[in-house]
């Protein structure tokens, strides 16, 4: 009914930049709530940013404060991620999701109810 494809992974180094994208079909794109999350291997899938219906709102992990940047284009139903000055790290799928509600200014970290594939980040040293 839903359908979350997420985009702009991929090998990058360290101090470089790489823009994600999630495209949603399916619904009503500007009723959801969404989020980048990511989970690096053995580990659980965190919480890297998240952003209100119509943008206004946004929310970030400290980790990511002042290099990421969370941003949607309702008209083209697609959510972004821009990020900077990116540190060697484990290796990590980032993950598109969605959360459906009735309030605009809600900006949901948990608890979301559709997620896309993921995409995969490397950051080489």
């Amino acid at each position: 009914q839903v359908q979350l494809v997420e985009s702009g992974g991929g090998l990058v180094q360290a101090g470089g930049s790489l823009r994600l994208s999630c495209v949603v079909s399916g619904r009503t794109f500007s009723y959801y709530a969404m989020g980048w999350f990511r989970q690096a291997p053995g580990k659980g899938r965190d919480v890297v940013a998240a952003i209100d219906r119509s943008g206004g709102s946004t929310y970030y992990a400290d980790s990511v404060k002042g290099r990421f940047t969370i941003s949607r284009d309702n008209a083209k139903n697609t959510m972004y991620m821009q990020m900077n000055s990116l540190k060697p790290e484990e290796p990590a799928d980032y993950y598109c999701a969605a959360h459906y509600t009735t309030i605009g200014t809600v900006v949901e970290t948990l608890g979301h109810d559709f997620w896309g594939q993921g995409t995969q980040v490397t950051v080489s040293s």
